[in-house]
C-alpha cells in the first residue's frame, strides 16, 4: 500500500537514521536547581537552607528525612552526606521586589520572564536564577553573588557584619568539580573535628583519674580522717537529749513519743510470741 497517485517518497521517509539525543531544557534545568528543593521536589519557601555541597532545600523537608530515614523518598541521594541539624545552614536570603508570584500571569496577557528569580544579591542586585554564581558563608548564613565579593573585597559580611574568612566560603549548586572539592573540604574537616574530640575526651579521662598515693603517705591521712568521724560521732551522741528529761517540757508534749511512761506496756499486755512488728499484740 502507498506510493500510489504519483507520491514520491524521499530517504528520510524510508530510510531510518540513529535517534537524536535528547537535550535537557536549560532553563527548565536552572528553575529545578534554584526555585525547587533538591530533596522534595517542592517550590523553595523559607526557611531554606543549604548543605557543605551547596544545595538547596527546605527545611521541613531535611527534618522529615532526618527524623525518619528509612521512609522511600525520591532524591535521597542528595542528602546521604546530613548527618543532623549541624550539617545544615539556614540562608539569610533578600526577597526580590520584582517577583510577583507563580500566578502573576494567569490571564496570559503580558510577557513572562522565566529567569526571574526568588531572591537577589543584596549587593549589586543580581537575580538568583542560575545565571550568575551564588554563594553563602558558613558563619552567618548570608547569601551574595561572586561579583559582590570581587568587586568589594572585604573580611566582613556586607548584610551583618560578621567577619568570615575564605574558607567559609560556599558556592551554592556549583559544578561537579566544585563539588568534588566542596566534598573532600567536607570530610577534611570532619576528620579534624574527629581527632579534636578525640583528644578532649582522651585529656577529661587523665583529668578525672585521681593520683594513686603511695601507703607510708596515705597511711597517716586515712588514720586521722577515721579519727576525725569517730570524735564527730561522738560529739552527736552527747549534743542528743530526750525529750522525756526536758523540763522546760509539758507532760501532753512528752506523751506525744513512745518514751513516756504512757507508751509503756505491762507484762500482761505483752504478747507470747515474736512478730515483725513489737507492737502487735
Amino acid at each position: 500500500m502507498g506510493c500510489d497517485g504519483g507520491t514520491i517518497p524521499k530517504r528520510h521517509e524510508l530510510v531510518k537514521g540513529p535517534k537524536k539525543v535528547e537535550q535537557v531544557d536549560k532553563n527548565a534545568e536552572l528553575a529545578a536547581k534554584w526555585k525547587y528543593c533538591a530533596l522534595s521536589q517542592e517550590r523553595l519557601r523559607r526557611p531554606i537552607v543549604s548543605c557543605d555541597l551547596g544545595r538547596l532545600f527546605n527545611k521541613d523537608a531535611i527534618i522529615e528525612y532526618l527524623l525518619d530515614k528509612t521512609a522511600e523518598r525520591p532524591n535521597t541521594e542528595t542528602v546521604t552526606h546530613i548527618r543532623g541539624i549541624k550539617d545544615i545552614k539556614e540562608l539569610s536570603l533578600t526577597d526580590n521586589p520584582e517577583w510577583e508570584g507563580e500566578r502573576r500571569n494567569a490571564k496570559g496577557d503580558r510577557y513572562e520572564d522565566i529567569n526571574c528569580g526568588l531572591f537577589i544579591c543584596p549587593v549589586v542586585g543580581l537575580e538568583m536564577n542560575g545565571k550568575h554564581r551564588f554563594c553563602y558563608l558558613q558563619t552567618c548564613g548570608c547569601v551574595f553573588s561572586e561579583r559582590a565579593l570581587k568587586e568589594v573585597k572585604t573580611e566582613i559580611c556586607h548584610k551583618c557584619g560578621d567577619p568570615f574568612k575564605h574558607e567559609n566560603i560556599v558556592f551554592l549548586n556549583g559544578s561537579k568539580e566544585e563539588g568534588e572539592k566542596l566534598r573532600e573540604k567536607m570530610e577534611a574537616k570532619r576528620a579534624s573535628a574527629k581527632t579534636k574530640k578525640s583528644k578532649k575526651s582522651k585529656e577529661a579521662e587523665t583529668v578525672s583519674t585521681p593520683a594513686v598515693l603511695a601507703p607510708d603517705v596515705a597511711g597517716p591521712s586515712t588514720t586521722s580522717s577515721s579519727a576525725e568521724d569517730t570524735k564527730s560521732e561522738d560529739t552527736k551522741s552527747s549534743t542528743k537529749r530526750s525529750f522525756q528529761k526536758m523540763e522546760e517540757r509539758s507532760e501532753v508534749f512528752k506523751s506525744l513519743f513512745t518514751t513516756h511512761s504512757s507508751a509503756k506496756r505491762t507484762k500482761d499486755q505483752t504478747s507470747n510470741w515474736v512478730t515483725h512488728t513489737p507492737y502487735h499484740f
